[in-house]
């Protein structure tokens, strides 16, 4: 078929104010570059001659400054979802110019096909290839973009050739049906197949295909610290324990592990270790560490959702990329976070929580529980259904003025329910088959920092002394996060009795 190639700016006209606009991506990669640009600029255009110019927008997860910063910046944005990590986006949703609701990130791509989120009139999608029969090959993420292609009333195509004839045949394109016609996903081991490689849609759809030339700029981690480095093999030495004493398969489960430096340090520790097996992957981002793994022969096989990889590891992977395409399988977010796929498949699920109180709630998203940090990403789809749910997090922020362990979160993103083991630096606590109260000994033990256990034993201490269940202290649970807003340190709390 025969393609309309056209400009961004062209693009970017034939979006209208008021539309609901679907971005492809995921992770800060695979999105795309040249339009949404384009789109801001055509924004501030409309402003100029006196003229409204907004668009809502739903993505698959993080976008990056392409897309978040220029359309904020240019006032463009009237909502926001699922999941945002920009700082431009975030003081904007934190001032209520942008309005944005979180979402667990295996449920945007079926709340889009349910039409709960109202019609989607624009696609704009980055792909590797096109094909003479109308294929779309995606490129370095999968998100939610075959939906967004799929319910998309107009659809637009940025052909990154930085990636061209590189990724065909990396991806898995599996879409459920939905109810009541779905089925199980067929998918039984972590390297099964699904779907196909490509994403096939009508051509009257597409408004036109705009060329570029762009990989995606990923920021480099902060260097590892001391505490990110004991927390991973904290984790490490908990798992191994676990696998030793048969509590894990011998063959052990696949791992997911959310996005930066605790993650990348439990996955070094875990590929470090000789005294385990090599193992598999099953997650939403391909970072760094999984391809510096893969090639130590440490991890098997991959799939997820994104190569979120610095320039450096992508080459890597391009020199090689025999090996790396038949161990890494780019999915749908839908399926990689799906319930039906953790359960089964047994996943062993590392993510980072904000804050943590002392019965296992998690605070993943919220500072001092009103303002959006990020949103909660994948980490509740996997954290209810995981064979092993894990959090992380330093046991003190701001150089020890801020508590991560604390009487009662200021805003619940995980229940504790949902969570079984909490890790810091300090230790671990195995919350599992313990009552509230043991729940509470056992993280104040293991996981508080020394400078704020007795402040959290004299909490406990406090709210005991009453007939409960659940040893909590209305007038108290948020004194030192009332403590930090009037003086700057949680260690000036002063619990009443």
């Amino acid at each position: 078929m025969t393609y309309a190639f056209i400009t961004a700016a062209e693009a970017a006209a034939t979006i209208h104010h008021g539309d609901t606009v679907g971005i492809g991506g995921f992770s800060s990669v695979g999105t795309p570059k040249a339009v949404p640009e384009a789109l801001a600029a055509y924004a501030e255009a409309q402003h100029a001659q006196g003229k409204e110019f907004k668009v809502g927008l739903i993505t698959g997860g993080a976008t990056g400054c392409q897309v978040d910063s220029a359309l904020v910046k240019a006032h463009a944005v009237s909502f926001r979802t699922p999941f945002q990590s920009n700082k431009d986006m975030r003081e904007s949703i934190n001032q209520h110019e942008v309005q944005y609701f979180d979402l667990h990130l295996s449920q945007i791509g079926q709340d889009v096909r349910y039409g709960f989120l109202g019609k989607i009139h624009v696609a704009i999608v980055e792909a590797s290839d096109l094909t003479d029969d109308g294929e779309i090959i995606l490129s370095t993420s999968v998100g939610i973009s075959p939906t967004l292609l799929q319910v998309a009333e107009r659809v637009i195509i940025e052909l990154n050739e930085a990636h061209t004839g590189k990724l065909t045949g990396m991806h898995d394109i599996y879409i459920p049906a939905n109810p009541p016609y779905r089925t199980e996903i067929p998918v039984y081991h972590v390297n099964d197949r699904a779907g196909h490689i490509s994403v096939k849609i009508d051509p009257k759809k597409i408004t036109g295909v705009v060329r570029t030339n762009a990989r995606d700029h990923i920021a480099a981690f902060t260097p590892q610290n001391e505490t990110t480095l004991q927390i991973g093999h904290n984790v490490a030495a908990f798992l191994l324990r676990e696998w030793k004493n048969g509590a894990i398969p011998k063959e052990f489960l696949p791992l997911q592990s959310g996005v930066g430096n605790i993650a990348n340090a439990v996955l070094g520790a875990l590929g470090d270790d000789p005294n385990l097996p090599a193992f598999s992957m099953f997650t939403e981002v391909i970072q760094n560490s999984v391809i510096d793994l893969m090639m130590k022969d440490r991890i098997r096989f991959a799939a997820g959702s994104s190569l979120t990889l610095s320039e450096d590891r992508l080459d890597t992977m391009y020199e090689h990329i025999d090996t790396f395409r038949e161990r890494i399988l780019l999915r749908p977010q839908e399926i990689t976070n799906h319930p039906e796929m953790i359960r089964r498949l047994g996943i062993i699920a590392v993510n980072t929580a904000l804050e943590a109180d002392i019965f296992g709630n998690v605070n993943s998203t919220h500072v001092s529980g009103s303002k959006i940090m990020n949103g909660i990403g994948g980490s509740g789809d996997f954290a209810r259904n995981a064979y092993l749910s894990i959090f992380t997090t330093p046991s003190v922020a701001k150089d020890g003025l801020i508590s991560s362990i604390v009487p009662q979160v200021s805003h619940v993103d995980s229940t504790e329910h949902d969570v079984r083991i909490l890790v810091t630096e300090q230790g671990v606590a195995d919350l599992r088959g313990k009552s509230p109260s043991q729940r509470a000994r056992c993280i104040i033990e293991n996981c508080a920092h020394p400078d704020y256990k007795q402040l959290l034993w004299d909490y406990l201490k406090l709210s005991e002394g009453k007939s409960c269940h659940t040893p909590m202290s209305l007038r108290n649970a948020f004194k030192m996060h009332i403590a930090y807003a009037e003086t700057g340190d949680m260690r000036n709390t002063q619990f009443e009795s």
